[in-house]
């Protein structure tokens, strides 16, 4: 087993709860962690044996861009696109975070983090 991971992308997104957060946007943080078998990916050094690290940005990159009101929901699509897009990840942990969430006082970020196995 190995854990890839890509940490702190950042996006402008249009998420929340309230429509108004929906139309005036917020930035977002994602890390992502995905654990997998890297034995033949290491001894061959062949791409095609591991994840590639560009289509797993552009996935997160895809989800973010999608408006939802919750952040466990982003966190669970992101998970699922990853299954979907490599199957042979066996776990997949994601964090997303809303910077300056509007909670009426100061807070760097609000953040949930999910994870599942693949069945």
């Amino acid at each position: 087993m190995g854990q890839i991971a890509l940490e702190g992308m950042e996006f402008f997104a249009f998420h929340g709860f309230y429509d108004e957060e929906q139309k005036i946007g917020n930035k977002y943080g994602v890390d992502l962690y995905l654990h997998t078998d890297l034995q033949d990916a290491a001894a061959s050094d062949n791409l095609d044996q591991t994840v590639n690290y560009e289509v797993l940005y552009k996935l997160v990159r895809h989800e973010m861009s999608q408006p939802a009101r919750l952040l466990e929901h982003l966190g669970h699509r992101i998970i699922e696109g990853v299954f979907r897009e490599f199957p042979f990840v066996q776990q997949v942990q994601v964090s997303v975070s809303k910077f300056n969430p509007p909670l009426g006082g100061i807070c760097h970020k609000a953040k949930v983090t999910l994870e599942k196995r693949h069945a």
